[in-house]
């Protein structure tokens, strides 16, 4: 259910302006019946400046008369509050990786000359003159800029980064590279653990053994009274 934009100005100004009760105040807002009260009993933290819903289009006054007239009706808004929505534009990158961007393009262009600058530039959140300029070494700090891993730097996930490469490749009808680099540390882990799980199998067996020969070997109860 859409709620108004500031509720508890709202829910301040509807105790005041109005004779709703609580509960139809805080259906509305989307508050607690406690906190409806507290601002009634001025015991909330602050005292709130009220916002009227009616000025903000977001209630009607016939709205309002139905709820008086009838405390179990449930008031209606004329409209939720406009969302915010973000253009259309690219990546949004924080201000404190924006520096990482040059590093992580000319990783990109060495690595995978087949991915272009409108994918990288759609990836990296990026204009193309700047690509453009690192691709042709004359951009302003070319002298420091280092190659970077796009994905170690925080520009993107690992599976986007696969995904452009994969569709890059398909595109120029190359095979999409496959990363080898940890085959061996997996092959070695994979060893490692079934050797693991299999020395552990054996421990219990020895164990169970031992414990079972202690069984067999324990001398009967012998009744020291008995003669």
């Amino acid at each position: 259910m859409a709620q108004p934009l500031m509720p508890h100005a709202t829910a301040s100004w509807l105790v005041d302006n109005t004779a709703l009760s609580f509960e139809q105040i805080a259906d509305f807002c989307g508050l607690h019946i406690l906190e409806v009260q507290a601002i009634a009993d001025d015991t909330a933290a602050t005292k709130l400046t009220g916002r009227d819903p009616v000025r903000a289009h977001e209630l009607t006054m016939d709205e309002i008369e139905k709820g008086q007239d009838d405390p179990d009706y449930r008031l209606k808004m004329s409209k939720g509050p406009e969302q915010v929505r973000r253009t259309k534009g690219p990546r949004y990158t924080p201000v404190s990786k924006r520096q990482d961007k040059p590093d992580g393009i000319a990783w990109i262009i060495r690595n995978h000359p087949e991915i272009s600058d409108a994918q990288i530039g759609k990836l990296i959140g990026t204009t193309r003159t700047t690509i453009q300029a690192i691709r042709e070494r004359s951009h302003w700090n070319i002298a420091n800029i280092v190659p970077k891993d796009p994905v170690t730097l925080g520009l993107c996930s690992q599976r986007e980064l696969d995904a452009v490469v994969a569709k890059s490749a398909k595109a120029a009808g190359i095979e999409a590279p496959v990363d080898t680099r940890l085959e061996g540390d997996r092959e070695a882990l994979i060893s490692e653990l079934r050797a693991e799980r299999e020395q552990a199998a054996r421990d219990a067996e020895q164990a169970a053994a031992a414990e079972l020969n202690e069984g067999e070997e324990k001398p009967a109860f012998e009744d020291p009274f008995k003669r």
